[in-house]
Parts: C-alpha cells; sequence; structure tokens
C-alpha cells in the first residue's frame, strides 16, 4: 500500500503542472484589440426592401408592421426569402445553428448573398457550433462575410474542459435569435436553425412562434445586434480558428445541390412553394398588423455576469407589460418558476385573475431537469387557482390547422415557443424562458407588442386548441395530481401518475427535484 501511495504522489506531481497548464489553455481568450468596426446601415431606403416599407411606415408613425409566424414552413421560408431580397446587409444572431438540410440552405444563401454584394454578419453562440469549425472558418474567409462565436471556447474539442475549467464564463449563453436584412425587416422570436423547429425533422418537431416585423423596431433590433457585435465577449473566429478553406465554401453549393436530388428535401421545398404564405410574401400582400411594438434585450454584459439589474429583460418585462387586470395567458416550454414568479402568479389567481400557463409534460420535453424544477411548483400554483396545461407528445399542434409536414413518419411534438398574453392588451414573443437561466444566465431578448388581436388569438389558442392538444392537469382528492386528456369521441381520459411515462422517468424526475440546481435550469 506504501509504495502504490507512493507512486500516486509522483503522478500526481507530473499530472498536475500539466493539468494547470490545460487549464490556462482552456480559459485564455486572445485579446481583441484590431477587431473591426462595424454598425447596422442607417438609411437604406433605397433597397428594395425600403421603398415597399418605407412609405407603409410613414403612414402608421409610431407604430410597426408584426406578422406572426406559426407554422415552422413560413418561418423558414421568411428567412429564405429575406436573404434572397437582402441588398445591403443581413444581421444573423443564433444560440443554435445545424448542418442539416435547413441550416445547410441558410448557410449557402448567406454565401450567395455575399456573393451579390450583401455585408454579412453571423453571430452564434459557441456552446452548440461544434462540428461546424471549418464551415465557420470558410464563411469568415468571404470578403463579405463576418462571423463572430459568443463566450467561445479556447479548446475546440472537447468542449466539456471548458465547463471544467471556466464554468462561471462558459455556462452564460447567448440565447438570442433575430434574423434582419437591410435594417428594414427582422424575424424575433424562440426559432433556431434546425430541422426540428421549421418542420423538417425525422423525430421530434418544435412547436414555436417567431414575429416578422418591418418599421422603427428593426431600428431598435439593429441596435442590439450592434451592441452584441462589438461586446467583450463576440470573438471575431479569426482568433479562435486557423483560416477558413475556401474548398468548404465552395462544397457548400455543391451540398446544398446534392441535398436537392434526395426525395425528402425536394418534397419540403415543394411544400414550401406551395405555400399561401409564401406566395403572399413574394407578392407584399401579408395581412400584417400596425401596433406599438417595443424590443426588450438583456445587455450583452449578462454574458460575463455584469449587467446592472435594470438592464435585463426580467426587470424591463416587469416595466412595459405592467399588471394584469384580468387574464394571463401563458405558454412556456421550460417553465420553472422561482418563489417570487409562483407568489405573483398565484397573487393574480387569488384576485380573480384568469391565469393559464401551458408547458411540456414530461413525455414531450426535452430536458428532464426543467421538468423536475417545474413539477415540485405544480401542487402551489394549482392551489392558488392557476390552470395549468400541459402540451402531449403526439399533439398535431397549438397554432393553426395546417397540415404539419415532416421528413419522415414521425408526428412527435415538444413545445418551444415563449409567448404569453395579457388582458386584451399586448403580448410577448421572444426567446425568454420563465426560468432561472433566462432571467439570470443567459442573454435573451424579445418584442413586447399593443395588440388587443394577437392577444386575442394567444387567448383562443388557450380556449379552442390547448384542451385538445394539452393535458389538463388538476388536484385530485387527497390533493393528488391528475391528468385529463380530452377525445375526439367518447369521454376523456384521467391519469393518476404522468402519462406516456415509464416509472424510471418518474423516479429520475423525483431524484433531480430533490437537487439544488434550480438555479442552473
Amino acid at each position: 500500500m506504501a509504495g502504490f501511495l507512493r507512486h500516486l504522489h509522483r503522478l500526481a506531481r507530473c499530472l498536475l503542472p500539466c493539468c494547470m497548464l490545460l487549464s490556462a489553455a482552456c480559459t485564455t481568450l486572445p485579446p481583441l484589440q484590431g477587431r473591426s468596426v462595424s454598425s447596422a446601415f442607417v438609411d437604406t431606403r433605397d433597397t428594395a426592401l425600403g421603398k415597399v416599407l418605407e412609405p407603409m411606415t410613414a403612414e402608421h408613425p409610431g407604430q410597426s408592421a408584426v406578422y406572426p409566424l406559426l407554422d415552422a414552413r413560413d418561418a423558414f421560408a421568411a428567412r429564405a426569402h429575406l436573404a434572397q431580397v437582402a441588398q445591403r446587409s443581413l444581421d444573423v444572431q443564433y444560440y443554435i445553428w445545424h448542418k442539416d438540410l435547413t441550416g445547410t440552405l441558410l448557410f449557402d444563401m448567406l454565401r450567395t448573398a455575399a456573393d451579390r454584394g450583401v455585408r454579412v454578419r453571423l453571430l452564434l453562440d459557441d456552446n452548440n457550433t461544434s462540428g461546424l469549425d471549418p464551415v465557420l472558418a470558410a464563411l469568415d474567409g468571404h470578403p463579405n462575410i463576418e462571423v463572430r462565436l459568443f463566450n467561445p471556447f479556447v479548446l475546440r474539442s472537447p468542449r466539456w474542459l471548458g465547463y471544467l475549467t471556466d464554468f462561471s464564463r462558459a455556462n452564460r449563453r447567448m440565447h438570442n435569435k433575430s434574423f434582419t436584412a437591410d435594417n428594414q425587416v427582422t424575424i424575433v422570436g424562440g426559432r433556431n436553425v434546425g430541422d426540428e423547429y421549421f418542420g423538417a425533422a425525422n423525430g421530434v418537431l418544435f412547436t414555436d412562434v417567431d414575429v416578422m416585423a418591418a418599421g422603427p423596431v428593426v431600428r431598435d433590433v439593429s441596435a442590439s445586434f450592434d451592441q452584441y457585435w462589438r461586446s467583450q465577449s463576440s470573438y471575431p473566429v479569426r482568433l479562435l480558428l486557423p483560416p477558413g478553406d475556401p474548398g468548404v465554401l465552395a462544397g457548400l453549393a455543391i451540398e446544398h445541390q446534392a441535398m436537392m436530388q434526395q426525395d425528402a428535401a425536394n418534397a419540403y421545398t415543394r411544400a414550401l412553394r406551395d405555400s399561401p404564405f409564401v406566395h403572399q410574401l413574394m407578392e407584399a400582400r401579408l395581412p400584417v398588423e400596425w401596433a406599438p411594438t417595443r424590443m426588450v434585450s438583456d445587455d450583452p454584459a449578462k454574458g460575463l455576469g455584469q449587467a446592472p439589474p435594470q438592464s435585463l429583460v426580467k426587470e424591463m418585462l416587469k416595466a412595459v407589460v405592467g399588471e394584469p387586470s384580468t387574464r394571463v395567458s401563458l405558454v412556456s416550454p421550460y417553465f420553472v418558476p422561482s418563489a417570487e414568479a409562483v407568489d405573483m402568479l398565484a397573487g393574480w389567481a387569488e384576485q380573480g385573475m384568469r391565469v393559464e400557463i401551458l408547458t411540456n409534460s414530461l413525455e414531450a420535453t426535452d430536458v428532464a431537469a426543467v421538468h423536475a424544477g417545474y413539477a415540485k411548483r405544480r401542487v402551489e400554483l394549482l392551489d392558488a387557482g392557476v390552470t395549468l396545461y400541459e402540451l402531449r407528445r403526439l399533439a398535431p399542434g397549438i397554432w393553426n390547422e395546417q397540415p404539419r409536414f415532416s421528413m419522415g413518419s414521425s408526428s412527435a411534438s415538444s413545445l418551444h415557443a415563449k409567448t404569453f398574453a395579457v388582458d386584451d392588451a399586448r403580448v410577448f414573443v421572444g426567446s425568454f424562458n420563465f426560468d432561472p437561466r433566462s432571467a439570470t444566465l443567459n442573454t435573451e431578448m424579445g418584442f413586447v407588442i399593443d395588440s388587443p388581436t394577437l392577444a386575442r388569438r394567444v387567448h383562443d389558442t388557450f380556449e379552442q386548441r390547448v384542451p385538445d392538444d394539452a393535458y389538463r392537469v388538476t388536484l385530485g382528492s387527497g390533493g393528488r395530481l391528475l391528468w385529463t386528456e380530452k377525445q375526439p369521441a367518447g369521454p376523456p381520459l384521467q391519469y393518476a401518475t404522468e402519462p406516456g411515462t415509464t416509472g424510471w422517468q418518474r423516479f429520475l424526475v423525483w431524484l433531480l427535484s430533490l437537487l439544488p440546481i434550480d438555479a442552473l435550469l
């Protein structure tokens, strides 16, 4: 034993300097001196988008044109159209970008736009860029494209070492999503870039919502993008990666063409071409609503834990939305209310307000730990009179009646939309989840729209679609939870345990609920 301990001690002495060097390598980011300076183009009235929109904006002073993107295919088509018609600039900011069908198509559309002289600025959170380094470096090598990564990992693989050595920074991510063309039209909301967000995946499809907007709020989005672009957390990829291979950039077009030869990809693009939305979009006939619209966005210093409280979205929402008087309808896929939030929701319900919440069921969620954080709050919320719904995994979708397209036969759903309506007055759509991570760790953004029409649309969804697509959670005798599922014909089904789950899944959620991890969820 003594000999073993001596060998262990020698090994530790040898490994310690290596670990220290590795730690330094993982946490030392390059200096930002010499980083290029750019900002959104201010005067783009002479662009194709500007010529169409500027006269309409002048007729609606103080208002922005808004159009909710509820259908997944429409959401992709809108982004593709903006990439194709942009003439001056594309400012693109995302948390996740997959190199699948839709991700590859949009990468190639950015390249094509740059080829015709459009300036492209692409800002991605680095948490989900694993495997994309060659593409990002190649894109950055284009004279009209610059790519930056938010809170990057110095050691590109394995990424988990960055969490071990620099957890406080690596744990803070940029969750913002925006796609802005010519500082004239923008898309903001909950969708990342990937097949599961755009209705083109084989597996689970995310039910989500974005808003396409034109008018004064677009300038606010561009100003926010500029703030993130020049923040101390945004690093040019040229400082992190070796120079890109031009062959990779050329290969994007080849890969694009190869994908288009596949039957499933052809079916997807045909569905896009046949969409009534696409025809309305191409012909500038979308039935937009003009409404006062305010952007809320975290100070990017939040990515370093240095943002003052008043600069955070959670505080802005309190100030902008105000106190409800009759009704709140809230949709949140990762709903982990703090004790303060539970008191607020319960207080509204106890005052006689109608408070309804839709989140994921355990069978539909993609993050069991988040469900554990929510599950332990259910009884308290129900006791106060809050109405709880949990989306079923096999629900066809809560927003509209259009048939859903997927690349395979799967019809599974997982909620990903983040929206709420207050009274018949205003609605929020954005990236903000009602959980501690969105409140204190990740950066977020969204729109608050003063639109009775959109507010009623959210409320109507709770009236007409949510009861059909979600379990209603109630308290039975003895305070036990019950899940009720409506049936197209016949009496509803009722469950005494979380439906569609195994005993192991429920045990895991219970176990996770005991851990002090709510602040990380």
